[in-house]
Formats: C-alpha cells, structure tokens, sequence
C-alpha cells in the first residue's frame, strides 16, 4: 500500500495532479478540498495517498490531511459510497462540514451532493453518526466498482478546467456548466471558480 508521496508537482488539472518522486511520476486524484491546498506546479509537496486496485486500473487518490483520508477511507466502507462517490463527497464538504451535517442529521444538505441520493444519504447517517464525537480532529476514525475519473488536459480557459472538474466530481455536464456560469468572472482561477460553485450547491 503506498500510504504518502514526496515530491515536486509536474502537473495540476483539477481534480488529478502529477507528483514526481525520485523520477516517477504518480498520477493521483484527489478532492477538491486538498486539491485547493497543492503548492503551484514545480513546488515540493507531501500527500498522504490511498491505493484503490480494479481488475482494469490502480487508482491512487492523494490527501493534504490525514484525517481526510480517513474519512475517504470510511466512506468507502459505506454499502454504495466507492472512491468516486466518497471523492465527490470530501471535494463538497470539509471533514468537519461532513461531521457536522451527520451528527445534526442534516440529510437535504447531503442529497445536494452528486451522486448521493436519499437512500445513500441515509445510510451514510445511520453508518457514521456517533462516530465523530469525543475524537480529535487529526484521529476521527479508526482506519482500517468504481469508475476512473476522465479528465481533459486539453482546456484553454479556467472556466473549462472548471467545468472539466465538476464533471468528473460527478455533476451532469448541463448542471456543471450553469454552476459554473454563475461565478464566472475572467479573473479567477479554475480552482477559485471550483470552490465558490460547490460553495453555492450546498
């Protein structure tokens, strides 16, 4: 299991990045709530990374805390939550934005997020609340078939990167691109344009 990469980011696009360590160059998916953390292209960075094996691909997804890779790893565990669904779920909410919203049972406020329906919703309160109490921030949990993000490497403009991004968060392309035409502004980054229309979904 390769658990956390050190090394210099050749390659940002939302939500992959390319981190090479010692001449290998690791492709790695990560939320958008650590993509918005990465250092700028040609920085060092350190990741805390969980290795997903298919019959078809090895997937790494990446991490700029651990207690949100925890999370990830407990989502996963959910009866219907697989890495794409639980990538989608910490690129919406933050750790401590997930906990709040299932220890206060806020049930509408998870269905907003792509891919999780009532029934997913429901089974994501029952199977976790309780255990986000009395846990430090950095320990939440005791740690213990998907489909491959396709991401363009072919766009021209952030708001296209954006667009790109929320689609392979999970957002139908219609829904993408009227999230992000209402923060569209010409001088933001794609990143910038990704926070502030999940920000606006919940």
């Amino acid at each position: 299991m390769i658990g956390r990469l050190q090394g210099k980011i050749i390659e940002k696009s939302p939500p992959e990045m390319v981190i090479d360590v010692q001449g290998v160059g690791y492709e790695v998916l990560l939320p958008m709530t650590s993509f918005y953390d990465l250092p700028q292209v040609g920085e060092d960075a350190v990741i805390y990374t969980h290795l997903v094996v298919r019959e078809d691909a090895h997937l790494l997804f990446g991490f700029s805390q651990k207690q949100d890779r925890t999370l990830f790893r407990e989502l996963i565990k959910t009866n219907g939550v697989g890495p794409k669904l639980a990538l989608a779920i910490l690129s919406a909410m933050s750790v401590s934005q997930f906990a709040t919203a299932v220890e206060q049972e806020e049930l509408a406020k998870l269905v907003k997020i792509p891919g999780v329906g009532k029934k997913t919703a429901e089974r994501l309160l029952v199977e976790l609340k309780g255990k986000f109490k009395g846990m430090a921030q950095s320990d939440f949990f005791v740690e213990q078939s998907t489909e491959q993000f396709v991401v363009s490497h072919t766009t021209t403009t952030p708001s296209d990167e954006a667009r790109d991004a929320l689609i392979a968060l999970g957002y139908k392309p219609t829904d993408a691109e009227k999230m992000i035409k209402k923060v569209h502004h010409s001088d933001k980054t794609s990143e910038q344009l990704i926070r502030e229309a999940l920000k606006n979904s919940l």
